[in-house]
């Protein structure tokens, strides 16, 4: 399967090249994350425990709880990384004018790679690319009480014991908040103005990170689902009031329980998604379900040996748009 497949008929949604000048040409992507192991999601340092907002539950029941969030940036820096770790395996990461390789962490983006383009880069007087993906706060669909809890741990000496060479008892007790693996977050990550090739970048990202939040090397295993693509010439509706339109559905289906059927969250999700698009003042168009295992499994191609064409190959190709 080729690109030409994919986009045929839908030209008209991606950019034919990129510019600086906003043409309104929104993608939206509809995305299910589900915790696969414990997780922790809070603000490094502040001392405070996980991260959560307190909200009506849903549009028709107004009863008021906390959920549990996913920051927006605990869920753009995974999958940024996730990219550039692609491009700088295939050496499609750029240098500056100084030659330092393109690296966020040392503030020396290059500017005219990929990812630099597509989730922007800001350098003092050296020039700016707005972010053309946009996040927002990932919403627990239950709230916040149902999907977490506490574990207490002790810090043990190198002897593997409580106590030390003297016998003396360590008194190094913490507790750690967490979210509990099954936990269901819904999401949306907007692509505003991009090529088509820009969009698969940022698309096969969020498919392909697998460990959000802190201790990331020992917990936070996440699978990500993509259930709805939709092309408008506006911004649609916001993360929370899908999660509230799922869960006025799980409420009305006697549903609310831990952890939530998956199937019928994709289900009610699909549903409130297409509910929600009603009240936009302006043309929308979904994919079908066709349309969309379509996309994914290309993704899935152009990652593989065998695939008809070649992620890396594609994003080269996108790179010298930027130098023209």
């Amino acid at each position: 399967m080729r690109k030409e497949d994919i986009i045929k008929d839908k030209e008209n949604n991606f950019m034919e090249k990129y510019t600086h000048f906003p043409k309104g040409k929104y993608i939206t992507v509809a995305v299910l994350r589900e915790a696969q192991s414990e997780c922790i999601f809070r603000t490094e340092g502040s001392g405070e425990g996980l991260n959560k907002e307190r909200v009506c539950l849903g549009i028709e029941n107004d009863t008021k709880d906390f959920r549990a969030i996913i920051s927006k940036r605990k869920q753009s820096a995974v999958e940024r990384r996730t990219g550039r770790e692609y491009l700088r395996l295939n050496d499609l990461l750029g240098v500056t004018k100084d030659k330092n390789l393109c690296a966020l962490n040392k503030n020396t983006p290059c500017g005219k790679c990929l990812d630099c383009m597509t989730n922007g880069y800001a350098v003092g007087d050296g020039g700016a690319q707005k972010s053309r993906m946009v996040y927002d706060n990932a919403y627990s669909i239950l709230p916040f009480n149902m999907v977490t809890g506490v574990k207490t741990f002790n810090a043990l000496y190198d002897n593997g014991t409580m106590r030390d060479e003297e016998g003396k008892a360590s008194t190094s007790i913490n507790e750690d908040e967490y979210i509990k693996p099954g936990t269901v977050f819904m999401d949306m990550i907007t692509f505003k103005d991009v090529t088509f090739i820009e969009f698969i970048y940022g698309i096969s990202n969020i498919l392909r990170s697998k460990r959000y939040g802190a201790i990331s090397s020992r917990i936070g295993k996440m699978n990500n689902t993509i259930l709805k693509v939709a092309f408008s010439d506006c911004e649609l509706f916001s993360n929370l009031e899908l999660t509230q339109s799922v869960y006025d559905k799980l409420v009305n289906a006697s549903k609310v329980e831990f952890p939530l059927e998956k199937g019928k969250v994709e289900e009610y999700a699909k549903v409130s998604f297409e509910d929600l698009e009603k009240g936009i003042f302006g043309n929308v168009k979904d994919l079908n379900c066709q349309e969309l295992n379509d996309l994914l499994e290309y993704i899935k191609g152009i990652y593989q040996e065998g695939g008809e064409e070649k992620a890396s190959e594609l994003f080269k190709e996108q790179s010298k748009q930027y130098g023209e």
